[in-house]
């Protein structure tokens, strides 16, 4: 029974990605209905990002407390209420309201399977999984796309809901193969460990600043590419919504190659091939050469996010301690969701006030910023294995 862990475990992630794009793609056509303005999608986005944060942070004790099967069932469910509350929102503060659950059930999920699935299994299937978030994140903008040629942005958030309370009673039946599974890597259990106390070992400044320019740049590209086609290309608000998808597409296709690029290549070196190709992407989407370069230009920026946070999250054991994992994943998490948190309405606040054509130049600083703290937490978990083996 054991075996079919992981394929529940890949179902759980498609579940998280399935929801994460939606109002990126569907903020077009919502936010005049709303009496919004276009910059008030990242009020929303930090309020998810903002409960994500505090889930992750305390992620370590209630996954000690209730193990990993439960959290991740009732935090998919959580997420599903949030998203009927979202279909059946007329006012643009009751999005808000239901962004909190949504949030609070995003974090405890994510944090708990990251870590299970680092300690328990090869980089092969950390990039698996997070290919099956891209899954979700993927098919999320292409169901709102269809809901939109109808005209009603409410039927592709019931839609997804109803798929996350399939899954959350397929988790709950599944609860029994959470126990000990014979296929995990052998280890130290983890332990939780206070915050004070993690940010003074060496490394961890440079790893959460490194995942907060990460998601900072995943979070406004995957945000904010619907609103760049259609109001700099100028495509059709439809079409952008599924063009949307198309950076999402790229995550992808990109983790699916990227479990395979494993068996050869180490975390280290994928991270940095996904920042290279990052850097290509911009580049397409940047030249004046017509839709065709900017629709591969935002699956190329997508094929180059796509092994670095798996390769991270995969490297944590190694870099800080198996004993450690646990605390260090609910660490990163927050990190990277306070990047997501505050750097897509940042964006918003440029598009409304600035130019929305400043989107790739945006996302240029944050791959700087990565490529910074990747090499400088690369030196120095190099020289700490050094110390250890002498």
């Amino acid at each position: 029974m054991a075996s079919l862990l992981l394929p529940i475990i890949y179902l759980a992630f498609i579940s998280l990605g399935l929801p994460d794009a939606l109002l990126g793609a569907a903020w077009p056509s919502m936010y005049g209905a709303l009496g919004a303005q276009l910059s008030w999608a990242g009020i929303v986005s930090m309020i998810i990002a903002g409960c994500t944060i505090i889930s992750s942070l305390v992620s370590a004790r209630v996954t000690a407390a209730l193990g990993t099967g439960r959290v991740t069932a009732y935090s998919v469910l959580l997420t599903a209420l949030a998203l009927l509350g979202f279909s059946l929102s007329g006012a643009f503060w009751q999005l808000c309201l239901w962004a909190v659950p949504y949030g609070l059930g995003a974090g405890s999920v994510d944090a708990a399977l990251n870590s299970y699935v680092a300690l328990h299994y090869e980089s092969r299937h950390m990039s698996w999984l997070h290919c099956m978030w891209g899954v979700g994140a993927t098919v999320g903008p292409a169901v709102m796309g269809w809901a939109l040629t109808g005209g009603v942005w409410q039927d592709g958030y019931r839609i997804i809901a109803l798929a996350q309370i399939l899954l959350t009673a397929l988790l709950l039946a599944s609860l029994r193969l959470w126990k000990q599974n014979p296929g995990a890597v052998p280890g130290a259990e983890p332990e939780a460990r206070p915050i004070r106390e993690l940010l003074r070992m060496p490394g961890v400044r440079e790893v959460v600043t490194c995942f907060f320019c990460y998601c900072g740049l995943e979070a406004t590209a995957g945000m904010w590419a619907a609103s760049y086609c259609t109001l700099v290309r100028g495509i059709d608000a439809g079409t952008a919504a599924s063009w949307a998808s198309l950076f999402y597409l790229g995550i992808t296709i990109g983790r699916g190659a990227s479990g395979f690029l494993t068996y050869k290549v180490t975390d280290q070196n994928m991270i940095r091939l996904g920042q290279g190709l990052i850097a290509l992407g911009l580049a397409l989407i940047l030249l004046p050469a017509g839709d065709g370069v900017l629709f591969a230009g935002l699956i190329t920026v997508g094929l180059g996010c796509a092994p670095i946070y798996p390769s991270i999250i995969h490297e944590t054991p190694a870099n800080f301690g198996r004993e450690l994992s646990l605390s260090m994943t609910g660490l990163q998490m927050a990190c990277a969701y306070v990047g997501s948190c505050l750097m897509p309405p940042l964006f918003g606040l440029l598009a409304q006030y600035v130019w929305v054509g400043l989107y790739p130049w945006y996302l240029a600083v944050f791959l700087a910023g990565m490529v910074v703290m990747a090499e400088r937490l690369h030196r120095i978990t190099a020289a700490r294995r050094a110390g250890l083996e002498l």
